[in-house]
């Protein structure tokens, strides 16, 4: 047996174990334990404000689990999925959409330390862009704010995610806080990833099992690092769940939804992008690719154009100098990973950084030109390795960042339908 059988392997014992309840278990026990230290010790009020809520969630969460755990015996219905798809609702609505619906109605009646700069960037790009056409403020107009106001002033997005701004730019109530929009466009996009994956149209051995999509749910739901990040910054979670959606997509075979899907989370941020290049690489395997990259490439190019006409050097400055650290102030993003340390420490360190990132990137343009993916979990399993090399290397970034690939690694077994052989190995040749 290969090594990654055996880890394959091992990951299915651990995630079966008592019908899958005692990772539930594990998962909402050290849940409710990092929700409670961060509500004792982050710096960042948001985050505190999050964990003093989410610890009860999570704890809520544990007992409901420990007594499932203890009645599967006897009461074998009360451990079935279906009710562990109800803990894990209950969760998300406790340890996310709660924190976050407090926190915007806070930060209604005045508290302006209830929300992370994300929300105040997304919410301004959205009355600029309903005042002007173009979400992006100009280098010029960014120079002439105070010092301490010019990273506020920035909005290294793509234009796509001012909407979620515009809300606030015809109402100032807390419903206009553009994390729940964040939210509702979340659950709408997991939901209907959720519809395709258990689609009865399809064979049963064509879906996957109901206890693997549930787990990939959890994965971009009640997690820490995206309970979290919904409720105190929210920006990431529509493009990640949108990206679940294409995916999922992929697995039933619509490549022209698929491309579709990751071309609106692209028209919303670059961290798309690249699963939306793998996509068509996948498609390509099965004579769809020009229908993902219509899809893919089309939507976020089209979201450009306006952006483009109206003001471009404004576009430049926030698209591209920004994040590539040359505009007026550089990114606050930097987590300890292996690549900001090399950034920080060594001599020339941010081109060592990047040779990294570049060297990495062509390793995946290889494999991606030499075997391209051929299932949908395939796909999945690379975009989730290659983001996670990304974001290990990249000079600059931030930890709750490791959602994308977190979520994206167990969407992959949600992807596989039953009737497919499990071996990793069988897999690959068919990868």
């Amino acid at each position: 047996m290969t090594a990654p059988d055996r880890a394959v392997r091992t990951w299915r014992v651990v995630d079966s174990a008592a019908g899958g309840l005692a990772l539930d278990l594990g998962l909402y026990a050290a849940s409710a334990a990092f929700a409670a230290v961060t509500a004792a010790t982050s710096t960042l009020p948001p985050h505190r404000a999050w964990g003093s809520i989410a610890a009860v969630g999570y704890l809520l969460a544990t007992l409901l689990v420990a007594g499932q755990f203890l009645a599967r015996r006897s009461r074998p219905a009360l451990a079935a999925t279906p009710v562990r798809w109800a803990v894990t609702g209950l969760t998300w609505t406790t340890t996310a959409l709660l924190p976050l619906v407090a926190q915007s109605v806070q930060r209604a009646s005045g508290r302006t330390d209830r929300a992370q700069e994300e929300v105040v960037v997304v919410e301004h790009a959205g009355i600029r862009l309903a005042e002007t056409g173009t979400p992006y403020l100009g280098h010029d107009a960014i120079a002439a704010l105070p010092a301490d106001e010019r990273l506020l002033g920035y909005t290294p997005y793509q234009p796509g995610m001012a909407l979620f701004g515009l809300p606030r730019a015809a109402v100032d109530a807390w419903w206009t806080d553009s994390r729940v929009w964040f939210a509702l466009a979340t659950a709408l996009a997991l939901a209907l990833a959720v519809a395709v994956l258990r689609d009865t149209r399809r064979p049963p051995t064509d879906r996957p099992a109901p206890a693997t999509v549930l787990r990939g749910v959890q994965a971009a739901t009640v997690l820490p690092v995206c309970a979290l990040t919904l409720a105190t910054g929210g920006d990431d979670l529509p493009v990640l769940a949108l990206c679940l959606l294409a995916l999922a997509l992929a697995a039933a075979g619509r490549a022209g939804a698929a491309g579709v899907a990751v071309g609106l989370a692209g028209a919303l941020k670059l961290f798309a992008w690249p699963v939306a290049l793998v996509l068509i690489f996948w498609g390509a395997t099965r004579r769809a690719g020009l229908r993902v990259t219509a899809g893919a490439l089309g939507l976020p190019l089209l979201a450009l154009l306006p952006a483009l006409l109206v003001d471009r050097d404004a576009l430049v400055e926030n698209v591209l100098r920004f994040p590539l650290g040359h505009g007026l102030v550089t990114s606050p993003a930097q987590s300890p990973f292996p690549g900001h340390l090399v950034a920080t420490t060594l001599p020339a360190g941010r081109v060592v950084a990047g040779a990294l990132l570049v060297a990495a990137g062509l390793a995946i343009a290889v494999r991606l030109l030499r075997r391209p993916p051929r299932t949908a979990a395939a796909t999945t399993l690379i975009c989730g390795y290659g983001l996670l090399a990304a974001i290990g290397l990249m000079p600059s970034t931030r930890f709750g960042y490791l959602l994308y690939p977190l979520a994206l690694l167990v969407w992959a077994p949600a992807l596989t339908p039953t009737g497919v052989p499990v071996s990793p190995t069988e897999a690959a040749s068919r990868a």
